[in-house]
């Protein structure tokens, strides 16, 4: 079968390109239809009630890390505010420690005098919605700061101590923000597993 017309002639094709099959044949069950019997529904119903109760359990879970992840957002802020106004009144009380001790640099007899550290940060696992979420916990040991208490004896020594704490109060908001970074990271990828 032939068409004339302008250009060469096509070929009538006698069926389409794409073969239109049942919709019975499509089914995942090797290309039959179920029977229609009451055990074949109880199976299918069991099957639809647990894929709603995952889907329902897994939409709890998402809200609640959700949740989670706003209250997050919020204490970084904070606390990213908190840092940066530490940091600054530490570095100023740095100066004045410099000036309290006529002018000369007391770095390098703080860094003399530290043997062992003072603060030290524990990693602890926090469960929220069956997540693990990684916590810095801070412990502080003043038994380990004896060397460092007679710094400054003939003079400065309570601008020294004042800068002391000043530092360590940065320290310690340091280390809150690096936790609410961890756990914002490592919400954020559970979230995007979840969704």
């Amino acid at each position: 079968k032939h068409l004339t017309g302008i250009g060469r002639p096509t070929r009538l094709l006698s069926r389409p390109p794409f073969s239109l099959r049942p919709f019975s044949t499509m089914s995942s069950a090797g290309g039959q239809r179920p029977p229609a019997n009451r055990m074949t529904l109880q199976t299918f119903k069991g099957r639809l009630g647990g894929a709603q109760k995952g889907f329902r359990l897994l939409k709890k879970k998402r809200d609640a890390l959700k949740a989670r992840f706003q209250a997050l957002l919020k204490d970084i802020v904070d606390a990213k505010l908190q840092v940066g106004s530490g940091l600054k009144d530490a570095a100023f009380s740095l100066a004045k420690a410099h000036w309290a001790n006529s002018g000369d640099d007391i770095t390098s007899t703080v860094v003399e005098r530290a043997k062992r550290p003072s603060i030290l940060c524990k990693l602890v696992a926090e469960n929220v919605a069956g997540v693990s979420i990684p916590v810095f916990k801070m412990s502080h040991d003043p038994t380990k700061d004896t060397s460092a208490q007679t710094l400054g004896v003939a003079h400065g020594g309570a601008v020294i101590n004042a800068c002391r704490e000043t530092y360590f109060k940065a320290v310690t908001q340091l280390v809150r923000l690096a936790s609410l970074q961890t756990a914002f990271k490592t919400l954020d990828e559970e979230i995007k597993m979840t969704s």
